[in-house]
């Protein structure tokens, strides 16, 4: 996994060596968008991983203005909307592309290590998720379509490894 720093929304540091020996799920997140409700769902999903693993899971949420425009605020009011609507309390990291020239580095990698429906490298819409292992390999990748409950089996399957 790249090690590239990140910083969160609320301006703190968060390099990615801080999640070692995690499993981490990323999900590149729109405010503004038909599949936003999967806040809850995410919430839902960390809230009951964690009490379990305390300290073995994270999901890290990536704002991004690609898709039709739907994720047009800046950081803090990103990150108020969240808080507010959704209770989220897991990281939502730094706005960033996704797609493109401009793609965040990490997004690069991810795609490069699992391809995405009929083998396509790019991120098609809001809401994709990677799981990534303890290991640092990614280990699955799900469209905006499947929902966050579907894949606890996994991480969990994960966190017991």
């Amino acid at each position: 996994m790249t090690s590239s720093p990140w910083t969160a929304c609320k301006g703190q540091e968060y390099p990615l060596s801080n999640f070692k020996d995690k499993v981490i799920l990323i999900v590149n997140v729109a405010s503004k968008c038909g599949f936003t409700s999967q806040y809850a769902g995410l919430e839902e999903l960390y809230k009951n991983i964690t009490a379990k693993h305390p300290d073995q899971f994270v999901i890290l949420g990536f704002p991004c203005n690609q898709f039709g425009g739907q994720e047009p605020d800046a950081e803090a009011e990103i990150v108020a909307f969240c808080e507010r609507n959704f209770g989220v309390t897991f990281p939502i990291m730094q706005k960033i592309e996704v797609n493109g020239d401009n793609a965040h580095p990490l997004f690069e990698w991810l795609k490069e290590q699992k391809s995405g429906l009929l083998g396509l490298k790019r991120i098609k819409w809001n809401f994709e998720k990677f799981l990534i292992g303890k290991d640092g390999q990614v280990k699955g990748r799900w469209a905006s379509v499947t929902g966050p409950a579907s894949l606890e089996k996994e991480i969990l399957a994960e966190l017991e490894k």
